[in-house]
């Protein structure tokens, strides 16, 4: 097997395994050096393997015992689409769901923030955090940066305020003149540290995924940017890609 993707592959035979019931729910797996022997890889790739297995919710590990088969975790699968963006925070919410959200004004912009917004550091900003709950858990935390700049004096300047309460960046942008026309996100993987684990309800070292995004208007400014955190082993992310008119 190819070294780069040799746990992937046995993560993937002891998936299929464990989904065609060969090891039923509560059934301890033979050791890693039984699996590294089995696939003719090393033990480092055996456990690489398994500890997908544990971050995707097949397996668990109990310490001083070993690691077990368990009943899978079921995943949300949280759309990311124009339709979304449009709709804003509230458009999600399914049942069991509900958003939580708190604006502060005039927060300096951190440098990095300042950078992806095109303003000075230290510019003021509104920063609202979003916290997006299923089934009272924490599946998506959300940090956004809107340049006062813009919207300072204005009725949609706090997010969740004003006749726009609620409302995506897209329609409150309209309502002040301001023609939002594309967005970017990038997504990276990550392991949550000890703050971003606080806020998830999460272990250090657990699976997230992180999302850079920011909201442009028609002259090709950025006029919104966000950080985006989701636990992996609660949800995922999926993007929809339309065609057409």
């Amino acid at each position: 097997m190819a070294r780069d993707t040799a746990y992937l592959q046995v993560a993937d035979a002891l998936r299929a395994r464990i989904l065609a019931g060969e090891w039923p729910v509560g059934t301890r797996l033979p050791s890693r050096a039984r699996f590294s022997e089995e696939y003719a890889v090393g033990q480092s790739v055996s456990q690489r393997a398994m500890e997908l297995l544990i971050i995707e919710g097949f397996l668990e590990g109990r310490a001083g015992s070993g690691t077990y088969v368990r009943t899978p975790r079921k995943r949300m699968r949280v759309m990311r689409s124009r339709l979304r963006r449009l709709s804003g925070a509230g458009g999600r919410d399914g049942k069991g769901e509900s958003w939580e959200s708190h604006s502060k004004a005039r927060t300096p912009a951190p440098e990095r923030i300042a950078a992806r917004l095109a303003i000075a550091p230290d510019d003021p900003c509104v920063v609202t955090t979003y916290e997006f709950l299923a089934e009272g858990r924490p599946i998506e935390i959300c940090e956004s940066w809107e340049p006062m700049a813009i919207t300072d004096r204005t009725p949609v300047v706090l997010p969740e305020m004003g006749p726009l309460k609620g409302a995506g960046v897209i329609e409150r942008m309209r309502e002040i003149g301001v023609e939002v026309t594309s967005a970017v996100e990038i997504p990276r993987p990550a392991r949550a540290t000890q703050q971003q684990a606080n806020l998830l309800g999460l272990s250090v070292g657990d699976l997230i995924t992180q999302i850079e995004r920011t909201h442009y208007a028609r002259d090709g400014r950025p006029v919104e940017t966000a950080d985006i955190m989701v636990a992996d082993r609660r949800a995922e992310s999926a993007y929809e890609i339309t065609f057409g008119t």
